[in-house]
């Protein structure tokens, strides 16, 4: 019997492969450590805001509690599949067992969810600081921010649970090795020798559900602060104010863009190179690029950020 292939119910005791995307790289060594970069400035980025935020008192608001729950969101999303691919490329074992494939599965797809709806949370944040300023404290005290971002976290719980456990449940007998890398719910659905076309559409139902809602928000919220925004009389005000917002929805763009191509599009159009070159977009890079596009471009935590170095100087000198 072939290494790679086993029957149904053999499905008890195996383990995946990772095939990863190192292969298909002239330069593996040298791309590892690119990402090896990434992963640090993405993990230090988002673990400097979270302590930022938690430290300073006038960064206690509606606006930098999301940030600090996207922070928190993207920090445990690329720490989910970046570390199992540096260290399946340093010691060349590329297995991965049922039940850890399992457990990045729902974690990753859990925080795909629950960002979806967070990003859709911090558009209604800005919708209300901006055309009912005077309301604001009031429409998002902190009882109601915590009630929104409770609620993302548990529908993309519900999101991870559902996906993971009907995926990990087909029988598989196809080839073990798995064309990505990190378990993907339709890289990993590949494998499966029985008929996935009702799960495809369930998926597709319940992935219209998870974006449809969170970019109509997006997209109603911001056409809104556009609108406001056009009524001002400051150029200047204006001039940034649309430079916010265009940075903001670039990055909206991109990773729904990449969930929908992921689990919108039928899996027989998928092809695994483009699939591994999305996922790694919104798994690695844009953890990267939301700490420089919400946050660190920001006069307020670039202020923090400089009084905590100022301390941390003084504190050496005293220690001297």
């Amino acid at each position: 019997m072939d290494n790679s292939k086993w029957q149904v119910n053999h499905t008890g005791g195996f383990d995946f492969i990772l095939l990863g995307f190192f292969s298909q790289i002239q330069d593996p060594a040298l791309f590892c450590v690119v990402i090896f970069v990434i992963f640090l400035l993405s993990l230090s980025g988002n673990a400097i805001l979270i302590l930022l935020i938690q430290l300073n008192a006038h960064l206690h608001t509606p606006m930098y509690f999301f940030i600090s729950q996207l922070s928190l969101m993207d920090l445990t999303y690329i720490s989910v599949t970046v570390p199992k691919m540096l260290m399946d490329q340093f010691i060349g074992i590329k297995k991965i067992s049922v039940l850890e494939c399992g457990i990045q599965m729902f974690l990753y797809v859990t925080l795909g969810g629950s960002e979806l709806f967070l990003l859709a949370a911090m558009a209604y944040d800005r919708y209300v600081a901006i055309c009912y300023p005077l309301r604001y404290s009031i429409l998002m005290n902190y009882r109601i921010c915590l009630l929104l971002a409770s609620g993302c976290w548990f529908l993309g719980l519900m999101d991870g649970f559902l996906l993971t456990s009907i995926t990990m449940t087909f029988p598989f007998c196809r080839s073990r090795e798995i064309h990505h890398f990190f378990c993907e719910v339709p890289a990993v659905m590949k494998l499966s020798c029985s008929d996935t076309s009702l799960f495809e559409t369930v998926m597709y139902f319940c992935c219209v559900f998870m974006i449809l809602i969170p970019v109509t928000v997006i997209s109603s919220s911001y056409s809104f602060i556009l609108l406001t925004i056009h009524r001002m009389n400051s150029a200047e005000g204006r001039k940034k104010a649309f430079t916010t917002c265009s940075s903001h929805m670039t990055l909206v763009i991109l990773f729904y863009g990449a969930a929908v191509y992921t689990y919108m599009i039928p899996i027989s159009y998928h092809t695994s190179d483009k699939d591994m070159v999305v996922s790694f977009f919104y798994t690695t890079l844009t953890p990267l690029l939301n700490p420089l596009i919400y946050s660190f471009r920001n006069k307020d935590v670039s202020g923090a950020m400089k009084k905590m170095l100022n301390m941390g100087t003084v504190f050496q000198e005293n220690m001297k």
